[in-house]
């Protein structure tokens, strides 16, 4: 039995069905929740935040492509001493939900040994690691860090 015709036919079709196919980008959005200060104060008619004493604030809530996320940071002064998921919704993904609960613990650890949001990340976690990274920035805008 000659297999030639029918790997051949079989190939066109693939290609053509590969070809037919049209995938669209992730669109990441950064959606904005309102601040939240302790130990400071934001308001719409003043940007001044105390920058001493023990406050915190949650970072805005970040489309991380798989779900949402946020941060909380805490701070003594200009020193961050916790940072913690605020929010977090995977949308019951349950592949995101494993990357999350490996990937999270080591980006908090991360923050805390920059004092910053210049974090490297988690590979293997490269969207959980960009929105953390966009919620961290936020929450340590908003406590003057």
């Amino acid at each position: 039995m000659n297999r030639a015709p029918m790997v051949m036919v079989g190939t066109v079709l693939g290609l053509g069905g590969v070809m037919m196919f049209h995938s669209t980008p992730a669109k990441l959005s950064l959606n904005t929740v309102a601040p939240t200060t302790t130990g400071g104060h934001t308001n719409s008619t003043s940007t001044t935040i105390a920058t001493s004493g023990v406050r915190s604030a949650v970072g805005s809530s970040v489309n991380y492509y798989y779900g949402t996320l946020s941060v909380k940071v805490t701070a003594n002064g200009s020193n961050v001493t916790n940072v913690s998921i605020a929010a977090l919704n995977d949308g019951g993904n349950g592949y995101s939900a494993m990357i999350d609960s490996q990937s999270i613990p080591q980006l908090e650890q991360q923050a805390l040994s920059a004092q910053s949001a210049n974090i490297q990340g988690v590979s293997g976690a490269s969207y959980t690691s960009q929105g953390f990274a966009q919620s961290l920035q936020s929450a340590l805008t908003q406590l003057g860090i």
